[in-house]
C-alpha cells in the first residue's frame, strides 16, 4: 500500500462527514442545489461583521516597511495583548500577554497542547459525544485516546470521568458548547471536574490538564453564558478560535490561554512556542493576527442561528424525533427513531436530506443536524423529516 496503514484506517474512521458532504456534491448536480436539504457541515454562514470588512480593508493598505517579516512565534505582542484583556473579562481571571499564544485556529492550537504535553501512551480522555478530529490530533504526538460517555442529556458524567482516571491519564479535554450536541457543561459541574481534577493529580503526583475547546463561546441562545474554567482549575487551558464569533474558518486563526498559576508555566509557554514552530505553524497568520485584534468586542448576529435553531427544532417535534435542545453552537443532536443511526441517515438521504450518523462522533442512535444554513432549507426539508421518521419506525 503506498500510504501509511494508520492513515488508511484514519480515512475510513472520519470518512463520515466527507462522505456527506461527496454524496451532497452530487445529489445538487442531479437535482439542484435548492432541493438537497445538506445539514452536514457546521460551515458557519452568517456574514462576518460589518466591521471586519473596515478593519480589513484599512490593514491591507498598510505598506510599511517589514509589516510582513517574522514576528515572535507565539504572535504580535500587542495583538496578544488585546485578546488576553478579552480572556480575562470571559474567565474572570487576570490573564497577560506572556500567558497565551497566537494559533493556526483552534485546531493548530490543540496541537501543539498535545505536542508539549503527551509523552508516549499517556492518555487524554474525550467526552463522547465529541469532535471526530480529537483522536486524531492526539494520536499525532503520541497520545491516547480514552472516551468517556456523558450523561443522557450529554451533560458531563463525573463518576465515568473518575473511573476513566489512571496513572496513565495526562489531560482530559472539554467542548462546550459542544459540537454535536450543542450542550453547555454549567459552572458547579466544571468546579466539581476540577475538585475531581485536583484529587486525582495528588493521587499520579502529577497534573491532569483540563483543556477546554472554546470556539462556539459566543454562540449561545435563550440568555445562557459559558463559564469559567480559570475559576474552576488552575491546571487549565483554553483554546479557541475566531471561526464561528467573526465567521472566518478559512482564515485559520485562533489562540490559547494557559492558566496563570498553572504549574511549571514558563517552562509549559515554552514548549507550547517551541511546537507552534517545529509543527510547520511557525506562527499565526499576521495580517488575521493584525485584523482579530481590532475586533474583540464584536461578533456575527447570533440572532441569526437562533432563529434557525428555534425552526430546526420545530421540524423535529412534528416528525417526532427526541432531543435536547441545544443552548449553543449551530448543532443539535436528535436520538435515531431506530437503533443504527447510520440507516437512519440513509433513509433521511433518500428524501434528500443530509445529516451525519452520531457514531462519527462516538455516540451511536443519534444523528449531528448542522443548522448554519437558509430558513428555507430547513422548512422545505420538514415533510422529508417525517416521512424518513415514519418509516423508520415501520421497519421496527
Amino acid at each position: 500500500m503506498a500510504i501509511a496503514e494508520k492513515m488508511q484506517l484514519f480515512a475510513e474512521k472520519s470518512s463520515w462527514i466527507r462522505k456527506m458532504f461527496e454524496e451532497g456534491a452530487r445529489m445538487k448536480a442531479a437535482h439542484g442545489a435548492d432541493r438537497v436539504y445538506d445539514f452536514s457541515l457546521g460551515n458557519p454562514d452568517a456574514p462576518p461583521p460589518e466591521r471586519y470588512n473596515e478593519v480589513i480593508a484599512e490593514i491591507v493598505r498598510d505598506t510599511r516597511p517589514g509589516v510582513h517579516a517574522y514576528m515572535p512565534n507565539g504572535g504580535y505582542p500587542w495583538v496578544r495583548e488585546a485578546i488576553a484583556a478579552r480572556i480575562s473579562q470571559e474567565q474572570q481571571v487576570a490573564v497577560s500577554h506572556g500567558d497565551m499564544l497566537m494559533t493556526c485556529g483552534a485546531a493548530g492550537g490543540l496541537n501543539i497542547v498535545m505536542k508539549a504535553l503527551l509523552n508516549p501512551g499517556e492518555e487524554v480522555l474525550v467526552l463522547a459525544p465529541y469532535f471526530v478530529e480529537y483522536g486524531f490530533y492526539i494520536d499525532n504526538h503520541g497520545g491516547v485516546s480514552r472516551v468517556v460517555p456523558t450523561t443522557a442529556d450529554f451533560q458531563l458524567d463525573l463518576a465515568a470521568i473518575a473511573a476513566a482516571i489512571g496513572e496513565k491519564t495526562k489531560a482530559i479535554i472539554i467542548n462546550s458548547p459542544n459540537n454535536p450536541c450543542g450542550q453547555i457543561y454549567p459552572a458547579a459541574d466544571l468546579r466539581a471536574l476540577g475538585e475531581l481534577l485536583e484529587e486525582a493529580s495528588g493521587k499520579f503526583a502529577g497534573p491532569i490538564y483540563l483543556i477546554a475547546d472554546e470556539p462556539y463561546r459566543k454562540i449561545v441562545y435563550d440568555g445562557h453564558e459559558v463559564p469559567s474554567i480559570f475559576t474552576a482549575y488552575r491546571h487549565s487551558i483554553v483554546v479557541s478560535s475566531y471561526s464561528k464569533d467573526l465567521s472566518l474558518p478559512g482564515e485559520r486563526i485562533g489562540y490559547l490561554a494557559v492558566h496563570p498559576e498553572i504549574s511549571e508555566k514558563a517552562a509549559l509557554l515554552d514548549a507550547l512556542t517551541l511546537a507552534n514552530r517545529i509543527l510547520g505553524f511557525v506562527n499565526a497568520p499576521a495580517l488575521m493576527q493584525r485584523v482579530v485584534a481590532e475586533l474583540q468586542e464584536v461578533s456575527v448576529d447570533v440572532s441569526l442561528y437562533a432563529r434557525r435553531k428555534e425552526l430546526i427544532c420545530q421540524v423535529l417535534r412534528q416528525a417526532g424525533l427526541a432531543f435536547v435542545e441545544p443552548p449553543g453552537a449551530f448543532y443539535v443532536f436528535p436520538k435515531a427513531p431506530i437503533a443504527d443511526d447510520v440507516r437512519f441517515a440513509a433513509l433521511l438521504q433518500e428524501e434528500r436530506i443530509l445529516t451525519v450518523p452520531g457514531v462519527g462522533f462516538g455516540s451511536p442512535g443519534h444523528i449531528r443536524i448542522a443548522f448554519c444554513v437558509p430558513d428555507q432549507t430547513i422548512v422545505k426539508a420538514s415533510e422529508g423529516f417525517q416521512r424518513a421518521v415514519a418509516r423508520a419506525r415501520e421497519m421496527g
